[in-house]
């Protein structure tokens, strides 16, 4: 993957699926290395799901002020964040990515404690030329 490319990521809840973009830092890449990856994620504050992950991803957390939705971050060095309502915070967070069009987001994931799946989408990575 060349520096200014970043992947993308199939979320998938349920029969809907979401793109995402990942950023170009050290804990996006991180985490894309362990896709494809499905995971229980938990309902926390009507806002997000969260999950902890086995291993730790590298962070650089920071204050971002204003959550989004579709927004996906790491709490800490293993809690992996899906964010479905947009919000004020204090807390910080390392930016992983986020959903390209999050809308029916909250819908999809509902209010219990659903399986997520993320995927790589981009396959022009495996082209060889």
């Amino acid at each position: 993957m060349k520096a200014k490319e970043t992947a993308k990521i199939k979320i998938t809840i349920g029969s809907t699926s979401f793109v995402a973009s990942t950023y170009g830092n050290e804990t996006a890449k991180a985490f894309v290395a362990l896709l494809s990856l499905t995971i229980n994620m938990n309902e926390l504050n009507g806002n997000e799901k969260y999950h902890y992950l086995s291993n730790n991803l590298p962070s650089a957390p920071a204050k971002p002020g204003t959550i989004h939705s579709g927004d996906i971050m790491l709490w800490g060095q293993n809690c992996v964040v899906l964010f479905y309502e947009a919000f004020s915070t204090s807390y910080s967070y390392t930016k992983i990515g986020y959903i390209d069009n999050p809308a029916g987001l909250d819908t999809a994931l509902g209010i219990g404690n659903p399986t997520v799946t993320f995927e790589m989408l981009d396959t022009a990575n495996s082209i060889v030329g």
